[in-house]
């Protein structure tokens, strides 16, 4: 397994277990509010089932949204390599690796940092669709493509 396939798998992952995480949050809800219906009665009763509610509506909410994440990151084939950044590359630039997909947390895989950026960040957007050795400038930093894998 490629350097790169390591940092998708690792991604695919996270995101995966984000969704168990969601969905097991969304069914111990759900329990806790059948087993409220069985024994309470009145205002009390009918206010912790309206808040058992909304707050399942939360967590159904974040988890389409991991879900869409999910979905973003099972149509990248991590074994291409694009002469151009495109969504799924890994780029190095100016020492740092940065992974295009999803606006992801920071990682760490074989001792090396790598950030996962959306390309609709404008970091991501300068990177898309360019070449090793193309130089451009965010925040008065200058990059340099070193590296697409």
């Amino acid at each position: 397994m490629t350097f790169k396939q390591k940092i998708y798998q690792h991604y695919v992952q996270l995101v995966q277990d984000r969704i168990d995480v969601f969905r097991d949050m969304i069914v111990a809800l759900t329990e806790d509010s059948k087993n409220d219906a069985k024994g309470s009665a009145g205002d009390k009763h009918e206010t912790a089932l309206s808040m058992m509610h909304i707050e399942q509506e939360k967590l159904n909410n974040k988890l389409r949204e991991v879900v869409a994440q999910k979905a973003i990151l099972d149509k990248i084939d991590s074994s291409k390599i694009a002469g151009t950044i495109v969504v799924g590359s890994l780029v190095k630039a100016n020492g740092i690796y940065l992974y295009l997909s999803l606006a992801l947390p920071k990682i760490n895989i074989e001792g090396v940092n790598v950030i996962a950026l959306s390309p609709q960040s404008p970091l991501g957007n300068k990177l898309m669709g360019n070449a090793v050795g193309f130089t451009f400038e965010i925040n008065s930093t200058k990059y340099l493509i070193e590296e697409i894998a």
